[in-house]
């Protein structure tokens, strides 16, 4: 059994890449459809390339998200979302959803 609470467990890391501040924004973008890379950094504003690569890394080490590759020239690469991801981005999308409709009724910022 997975326990995210205890330190050494494998599925901390994995909810710390989804949690994350970029991995829930990649994972929320990916769960409406493939992207390729530059199209995920132009949706995502103020990720560096830098952390866009590491983040789309650590999802796909996790089983999360594929990378497939066309193998044409010049390449052209696609990210999306596995059938285990797309379970974890239906609930990253809720709560993005959740806190989008909350903003309203916070103090402001």
């Amino acid at each position: 059994m997975f326990d995210v609470f205890a330190k050494e467990c494998p599925s901390r890391q994995v909810f710390a890449h989804v949690t994350g501040r970029w991995g829930a924004l990649v994972m929320g973008r990916l769960s409406t459809d493939p992207h390729r890379f530059s199209e995920i950094r132009r949706s995502i504003e103020g990720i560096s390339d830098r952390m866009l690569a590491q983040t789309l890394r650590d999802l796909v080490d996790d089983g999360l998200v594929v990378r497939i590759d066309s193998g044409t020239n010049p390449p052209h690469t696609v990210y999306h979302l596995t059938e285990q991801g797309a379970v974890v981005a239906e609930a990253v999308r809720a709560l993005v959803e959740t806190v989008q409709s909350t903003m309203p009724t916070l103090p402001a910022h």
